[in-house]
Formats: C-alpha cells, structure tokens, sequence
C-alpha cells in the first residue's frame, strides 16, 4: 500500500513507576507527622506565652497537618494504574489537593485576622517569652528543612502536591521568622499592639499565599498548556527531527501531574509507506521523551493535501 490517509500513533494506558510512586507516597507521608510535630511546637510556644501571634502561627500549622493528610491521599489516588475509565491515569488527583490547600490557607488567614482583630482590642504582654520564642524558632527550623527536601523531592518527581505543600511550609517559615522577632520586640518594648498587628500582616501573608496556590492548582484542572519557552524547544524539536515530512500543525499540549501531553498532526507526502512514516514518528517521539521526562504523545499523520502554512516546517 502506497498512499497514505491517516495513522494515530497509541500508547499503552499512562501508569506512573513503582519505584517513583513509593517514594512520593513516602514523603506525603513524612509530611504528615512533619506537620503534627511541628504543630505540637507551636501550640506549646502558644501556649506558654499567650501571644496572639504565636496562636496565629500555629493556626496555620494545623492547616499545615490537615493540608499534608489531602496532599497523601491525593498522592495515593493518583498513583493508581489507568483504568477503562480513566485512561489517561488519575495524575490530576494531585491538582484537587493542591486547591484545597490553597482554600484551606484562605480560611487560616481569616480566623487568624479574626483573632488579631479580637486582642487588638484588649492587647496584653506574652508571657515567658524566650522559652516560647525558643519553642516556635525549633519548630521552624523543621519546617525550613522539611520545605526544602519537599521541593527536592516534588520537583524531582514531577508532583504538584509535593511541591504546593513546600511552597505552604515555605511561606509558614517567612511568616514564623517575622513572628518571632516581632514576638520578641514586643517583649523588650513593652509596646502590646505590636503583637496583634503582627499577627494580621501574617494573614495577610497567608492570604496572599493561599489565593496564588489556588491560581496555579486550577490552571492545572483547566488543561493549561506548557510554558511558551517549552513549546518553542518542542517544535524545535519536531522540525529537525522530522526529516522526511512536510509540516507539524495543530500543536496541543497540556500538564496532568508529573505527566505532559502532546499531540499534534504531521504532514507527510501521500505516496510515502506507512512503515517509513511511522519511522519519522518514532524518531520525534524518542526526541520528545529525551526533553520532557514522562510525555505522553500523539501523532495524526495526514497526507500532503492536508497542510497549512501556520504549521512548523520541517527542517
């Protein structure tokens, strides 16, 4: 057979590797008791000093705990195999859990304006303030070096809950930072109001945080399309690898987790075999998968007639 209509190149169903979903699956979990340790450090620096702040930051942690529990079953969920259901795997269980993280920081920032708003009114002086100052600084310093094996590990692995949950922590450590050394001033200065306003511009930080999670997790949800940067290096690749075609039009890309899919049609010439064009097919795919780890791709071939001058020529 000589000419040429169309081929759809298919892939086997999306599975995510064992090793890898072990050890994300693994870190979710340390998450978790991270995240209570921590917790327990604030609520006793709360604890001993009564200091509005201090309540604040350890609002925020129990955000942190229930936040780490959403991240692993997420995680969990999205480690599954893809089924007739679900073919393309369940990678965008990971975006669900990063926008309740991103709704459930909104709703710490609130409670926490709540009580500054609240002791605003009646200030009074922190008690035993270096034992509990002493206390938070720990408890932060776990969190700092938590936040950055978390983005270690996310970004290693491609998972967008790994990688919120770090941004959370990280943005928990800057605002601890600012608490403590405010916690602190008010003790040496006596000035009471001190402590409440630091603790509003901490939920106005968190706020700030909760709201940009929340934007990036849903242009996820939404099938938003790689970087430009990103697509400008994939036809790149597509027209030097595609020696033998015409052109590539109609490129589509989007993220689904750790995975990036693309698609696009290639023009080739009618009378070409298929075997050779699958071959063209075979080489921009292998090409592909050696710039962007875990893509999924599709190919429409399509005969001469079929191209249009917006495409990528080939080179």
């Amino acid at each position: 057979m000589r000419s040429l209509a169309c081929v759809i190149t298919s892939h086997a169903p999306v599975a995510v590797p064992e090793a890898m979903s072990t050890r994300v699956i693994g870190t979710a979990v340390a998450s978790v008791v991270v995240a209570l340790l921590v917790l327990a450090f604030k609520a006793v620096a709360w604890w001993l000093t009564g200091s509005v702040a201090l309540l604040a930051d350890a609002l925020e942690s129990v955000v942190n705990v229930a936040a780490a529990v959403a991240a692993l079953v997420a995680i969990r969920f999205s480690a599954l195999p893809a089924d007739a259901n679900h073919p393309y795997g369940h990678a965008k269980a990971e975006y669900f859990s990063a926008v309740l993280e991103g709704a459930l920081i909104i709703v710490a920032a609130l409670l926490i304006l709540n009580e500054a708003w609240g002791a605003l009114q009646s200030p009074r002086a922190p008690e035993a303030a270096p034992l509990g100052l002493a206390v938070s600084a720990l408890a932060t310093a776990i969190n700092g070096a938590w936040a950055a094996v978390l983005f270690r590990r996310g970004r290693a692995a491609r998972s967008p809950a790994l990688v919120a949950d770090a941004r959370h922590l990280l943005a928990d450590v800057v605002t601890s930072v600012g608490v403590i050394a405010g916690v602190a001033l008010v003790a040496m200065t006596g000035i009471l109001w001190l402590d409440p306003l630091l603790a509003a511009l901490t939920a106005v930080n968190i706020l700030f945080s909760g709201f940009r999670l929340l934007r990036e997790s849903l242009g996820g949800l939404m099938d938003e399309a790689v970087p430009s940067a990103t697509l400008d290096r994939i036809r790149a690749i597509v027209a030097t690898e595609a020696e033998g075609a015409i052109e590539a039009h109609d490129l589509r890309s989007r993220h689904a987790g750790r995975f990036t899919f693309l698609e696009f049609h290639l023009v080739v010439p009618g009378a070409m075999p298929v075997r050779e064009a699958h071959d063209i097919c075979d080489r921009i795919e292998a090409a592909l998968k050696a710039e962007l780890r875990d893509a999924v791709i599709t190919i429409h071939v399509e005969p001469e007639g079929k191209a249009k001058q917006s495409g990528v020529p080939v080179l």
